[in-house]
C-alpha cells in the first residue's frame, strides 16, 4: 500500500502542535458559528503563490478559489460544470463577501504556456488547453510584440490576465449589481514570487502599484 507522503504528515503535526493550538478557540468559533469572509480572492494554483501565505490570512477571513492562471471565465449558464463560477456564486450570494481580489503571479506556467501555443501541456484537446484559450486574443497580441523580450511579454499577459477576469466577474449579474450599488468592490493584484513583492491594480489609472511592505 502508498504511504502517505512524509512531509505533509509532518507538517500536520507541526500545525496541530502550533498554529492550531495558537488559535484553537478561533478554529471552535468557525466550526460552531460558520465562517464570514469578508473577501474572496482568486488565485492560481501554483504551488509558489498561496495567498493565505502572501497576505498572512487567519482562519476563516478569507475564501480562495484557486486555477490554473487564475481565470475568471464570462458568466455562460449553460448547465454545465463550472467550478469557477460555482465558488463565486456561493461567495458572493451566500457568504456575502465584500471584496474579490483576482490575484496574479509572475512566471506563472499557464501565462506561459498561453503565449506558446501547440507547446505541452496545451496539446490539442486536452482540458488546459481549453481554459487557456480564454486568453488566446490576449496572448496572440503580446506575443506577437517584436519589441518585448520573453519575460516582458510574460509579466504584461499576467497582469493582463487580471484585468481580463475582473471585467468577466462583471459579466455575473449579481456581481455587477453589488458593485454598482456599493457593497461589493473589485480588485486586481500581482505578486512576484521571486522579491515577494506585491503590486495592486489602481482602479483609476489601470497602473500596478506596489504595495510597501509596512503597509
Amino acid at each position: 500500500m502508498t504511504s502517505f507522503p512524509t512531509t505533509l504528515l509532518k507538517g500536520y503535526a507541526d500545525f496541530k502542535q502550533g498554529r492550531f493550538s495558537l488559535e484553537s478557540q478561533r478554529y471552535q468559533e468557525l466550526a460552531a458559528e460558520g465562517q464570514t469572509p469578508e473577501s474572496l480572492v482568486i488565485s492560481c494554483c501554483d504551488s509558489r503563490a498561496a495567498p493565505e501565505m502572501i497576505f498572512d490570512s487567519r482562519p476563516g477571513e478569507i475564501f480562495v478559489v484557486r486555477n490554473v492562471a487564475n481565470l475568471v471565465p464570462p458568466y455562460t449558464p449553460d448547465g454545465e460544470y463550472h467550478s469557477t463560477s460555482a465558488a463565486l456564486e456561493f461567495a458572493v450570494q451566500s457568504l456575502k463577501v465584500k471584496h474579490i481580489i483576482v490575484l496574479g503571479h509572475g512566471r506563472c506556467g499557464g501565462i506561459k504556456a498561453a503565449l506558446s501555443p501547440g507547446s505541452e501541456p496545451l496539446s490539442p484537446g486536452d482540458f488546459i488547453g481549453k481554459w487557456m484559450e480564454l486568453l488566446a486574443p490576449a496572448a496572440n497580441s503580446v506575443g506577437g510584440n517584436e519589441w518585448m523580450t520573453e519575460g516582458e511579454r510574460q509579466t504584461a499577459l499576467e497582469r493582463i490576465s487580471i484585468r481580463y477576469s475582473i471585467e468577466n466577474l462583471r459579466t455575473f449579474p449579481y456581481i455587477s449589481d453589488r458593485e454598482n450599488n456599493g457593497t461589493l468592490s473589485l480588485h486586481g493584484a500581482w505578486f512576484d514570487i521571486s522579491g515577494g513583492e506585491l503590486l495592486t491594480l489602481n482602479s483609476e489609472t489601470g497602473d500596478f502599484e506596489t504595495v510597501q511592505g509596512d503597509a
